[in-house]
């Protein structure tokens, strides 16, 4: 693969890092000591500066209002969204629009896809299933109902920024077994939200579907649609478990320079300077293993492994990694790091989500224990 960025994926990383510029994260208490959810909804003010800077419609074509770039664009720009902590839907929200243009029916495309690149409309996708452990398309089922609506019924739990969107991407499984996709619109009759609080602190919802009726063109019937946005939803996961850890190990570095012990700087004490070079090392590594991920999914170039086993590899990377990132940093901090007044244990929140959000490192290593088997190297 080239990791070399072309100069419109580094346009679009420079334009992220200026709109992201004056976000810093939330020093709110912890959800640990406050009841309810802690952080306000989706921040509306730098959804519009994102609009403005084309960030909404990174994966729409031109025809579409969009930029026309690709998932290791969308990737460099998350990365800079989770070092502020952004309060915004960019995964779900590009995610979503790439599958609508890929797989939607042209009204669809139509009636979305320009409204969402403009931030007029946002898009999420309910992708944890029931329980946040089995398959989102297990969750629901969809059945046709007198030859031409679609009819929901089944529930997906954390759903994120499901009260702010106005279009929910829910997976779905056929009687034959297939997935579908609905685009289920805000409001739908028979759609029910019950609140959730995340790790982080942020609102999601249990979405309760009982006899959601939608029309035909509502409904992606085609093959590996569903598939390609999971795959695409956890590859941005890695990115931003990415930036999230890069974050935590700057302030850590910045802390351990300036803490002082026995009339010397911390970070200069052998113990110390290893922690951090372990660290570093786990960042560079899911650097790497995110890149091919993202690569791979926007190349299609065959490889050893199906590009499921790319993203599998990705995520056990980023699962692990930034896990260890905010555990060091928490443990180098000393009891700075657990003053709610301070910004890690907000880091540190997001970190676990991120872990095990589309599925913790082992259910990653089955799939891909399971994949070897199936395609052995060499």
């Amino acid at each position: 693969m080239d990791f070399t960025f072309t100069e419109e994926q580094q346009a679009a990383a420079e334009a992220a890092c200026g709109v992201f510029a004056g976000v810093a994260p939330d020093q709110v208490p912890s959800p640990a000591v406050t009841r309810g959810a802690v952080a306000e909804g989706l921040d509306r003010a730098l959804w519009a500066r994102l609009a403005g800077a084309d960030l909404l419609g990174l994966l729409l074509d031109t025809e579409h209002g969009g930029a026309g770039l690709d998932a290791v664009a969308l990737c460099l720009v998350l990365r800079e969204a989770a070092r502020v902590l952004a309060r915004v839907p960019l995964l779900e929200h590009n995610a979503a629009t790439w599958a609508v243009q890929a797989h939607a029916a042209p009204e669809v495309k139509a009636d979305l896809l320009a409204r969402a690149g403009r931030g007029e409309l946002v898009l999420t996708v309910a992708a944890h299933g029931r329980t946040g452990h089995d398959p989102a398309e297990l969750a629901v089922t969809a059945r046709h109902e007198d030859g031409a609506d679609w009819v929901l019924d089944g529930v997906q739990t954390a759903v994120p920024w499901a009260y702010d969107a106005e279009v929910t991407v829910v997976p779905a499984h056929t009687d034959a077994g297939r997935a579908v996709l609905a685009l289920l619109p805000r409001g739908q009759a028979g759609a029910e939200l019950a609140e959730q609080v995340s790790t982080t602190g942020e609102r999601l919802a249990e979405l309760r579907l009982r006899s959601v009726r939608l029309p035909a063109r509502h409904v992606i019937d085609a093959d590996g649609a569903w598939e390609r946005l999971r795959l695409l939803l956890a590859t941005g996961t890695c990115a931003l478990a990415l930036g999230l850890g890069e974050r935590v190990l700057r302030m850590t570095a910045d802390y351990t320079g300036k803490r002082e012990q026995f009339g010397h700087p911390i970070a200069t004490f052998q113990a110390v300077a290893v922690q951090a070079a372990d660290r570093y090392m786990d960042l560079r590594a899911m650097e790497a293993t995110l890149w091919q991920a993202a690569w791979r999914f926007d190349s299609g170039v065959p490889g050893a492994l199906p590009l499921s086993g790319d993203v599998a590899v990705a995520k056990i990377w980023a699962a692990e990694g930034v896990r260890r990132v905010v555990q060091t940093a928490q443990h180098l901090h000393g009891g700075f790091g657990a003053d709610v007044d301070y910004p890690l244990h907000r880091y540190h929140a997001w970190a676990k989500h991120l872990e095990l959000s589309l599925g913790p490192a082992a259910a990653h290593e089955e799939t891909l224990a399971e994949m070897l088997a199936t395609h052995p190297l060499g």
